[in-house]
């Protein structure tokens, strides 16, 4: 098929490889114009864009779609379908009208739950047992359109940086499935019961809550690795926890106050309950095991953290 492909972050590579190697007819890739990255703010490449130029792919970065030049150029493009992959624009209705088969979309929930911006993260949060990629025939909606293949996968006790890269891997191959013959799976309504929304992360989300239970710290932990990172503050500085464990009841401290710590190994009491740190990034330093940090940087029982 003649295809354009719209993504821009890690999570999107993995489709448009697959669809490069089923032998698609790339059309052309879009995707976020390069940013200013790290400390010396140097223009960086997205992921999707270092990848399609090492493969020869063309590439498209418009900062709109919205002008009739850019429509145009797109409609030009002769299309049979494009695929879409957390590409961070809004498609107009010219947009996703222009190619014969539509637009579709991997996203990562099964839908309609978790429709929006952070699907995976608000997963977590919300202690959901399991999640999915659905592919979705797109509308002008915000996910709301009907549905071609939905598969899911266990959350267990991964992080959003490795329940992500997963999904990502299982959109390929579906992607890949859908396209190898459209008419094999048609287009389902999503029911309208269920539909909940995954409002963009906030970076004030990611301070640890130990007013919560063990049970809800420890999820921000998972929601929030690898980014932004949930983190506690100790004496101006900030600490990343990438990693914890909850404390067997037995092991906590009874009416300990939240946020206190309860021995020298960074079991911190929570409400109720209590999480010991396993892994750790201090401010400025590379991540390492919570031992080794507390070798370096001894942190006493009854330490209140922030």
């Amino acid at each position: 098929m003649r295809i354009a492909f719209m993504g821009t972050p890690p999570f999107a590579v993995p489709t448009l490889a697959a669809l490069h190697a089923a032998g698609h007819d790339v059309a052309a890739v879009y995707t976020q114009p390069p940013r200013p990255a790290q400390r010396g703010k140097k223009l960086q490449k997205s992921p999707v864009q270092a990848w399609a130029e090492e493969h020869g792919l063309p590439v498209r970065t418009p900062r709109s779609l919205k002008g009739e030049e850019a429509q145009a150029a797109f409609a030009a493009l002769d299309l049979d379908v494009a695929v879409v992959a957390a590409y961070g624009l809004i498609l107009p209705q010219a947009i996703l009208d222009s190619p014969r088969e539509g637009c579709l979309n991997v996203h990562g929930s099964v839908l309609p739950r978790w429709r929006g911006a952070a699907p995976v993260q608000r997963a977590i949060l919300a202690g959901d047992t399991e999640t999915g990629v659905t592919i979705m025939q797109m509308d002008a909606g915000l996910d709301t359109g009907a549905m071609r293949l939905v598969e899911t996968t266990p959350t267990g006790r991964k992080s959003a940086g490795v329940l992500t890269d997963e999904l990502a891997e299982m959109g390929a191959l579906m992607m890949r499935r859908v396209l190898s013959d459209l008419h094999a799976f048609p287009p389902m309504p999503q029911p309208d019961e269920g539909a909940t929304y995954a409002t963009k992360i906030d970076k004030s989300e990611a301070r640890l809550d130990f007013l919560t239970s063990a049970v809800q710290v420890e999820r921000q932990v998972r929601a929030f690795n690898p980014a932004p990172g949930a983190f506690f503050e100790l004496e101006g500085e900030r600490y990343k926890i990438l990693a914890a464990e909850i404390v067997h009841p037995s092991e906590a401290v009874a009416g300990a106050a939240p946020g206190v710590t309860l021995d020298d190994a960074l079991v911190i009491a929570c409400n109720p309950g209590a999480i010991r740190a396993t892994r750790i990034q201090r401010q400025g330093k590379p991540a390492m095991d919570a031992a080794e940090l507390l070798r370096g940087r001894a942190i006493a029982a009854g330490t209140r953290l922030a």
